[in-house]
């Protein structure tokens, strides 16, 4: 289960390096712009995913009796730069920090998702696919706001397009 663990926060600390990365590269408006009523700002993609840390993991996992407003998370938002910042990375430190103090007997409790028992182990990668999912929006509203100067996450110091 070590290899497990190790995997989990690798992954969890990989996603969120990349957030901040495309964060880090946009501006207060760029942030909080939507490309249509219908789709999300990265701001809004943020809300989302602490929101789903509160759901899962908080209240999941740790117990904590957190009310989600999942709707809300999608209203648009005015977020500054260094708020999104702290809000992404407090997000994943609750992560790797649950994580890292699960017990070997508490990776196979179950919590009820949308009707369906779940276990903690699941209800991670099951997270991880999730926010993986939303970086991926992420990467691409960044590339839509810089075009050209928008640089990449995954190859350092590399520029869209090279």
């Amino acid at each position: 289960m070590e290899m497990m663990r190790d995997l989990l926060i690798q992954k969890f600390n990989e996603i969120e390096r990349r957030i901040l990365l495309v964060i880090n590269q946009l501006d207060d408006e760029e942030l909080n712009w939507r490309p249509n009523e219908s789709s999300n700002s990265i701001g809004n993609l943020i809300v989302h995913i602490r929101g789903n840390i509160n759901e899962r993991i908080l209240s999941g996992i740790q117990g904590q009796a957190i009310l989600r407003d999942r709707e809300a998370e999608f209203e648009p938002v005015q977020l500054s730069k260094p708020e999104l910042v702290q809000l992404t990375t407090e997000s994943f430190l609750i992560v790797t920090d649950t994580i890292t103090q699960l017990t070997e007997g508490q990776w196979q409790h179950t919590q009820l998702v949308r009707g369906k028992e779940r276990t903690h182990l699941d209800m991670l990668f099951q997270c991880a696919a999730h926010f993986s999912e939303h970086m991926g929006q992420i990467f691409y509203i960044g590339k839509l706001l810089k075009g050209d100067s928008y640089t990449v996450t995954s190859i350092p110091r590399k520029k869209a397009g090279a």
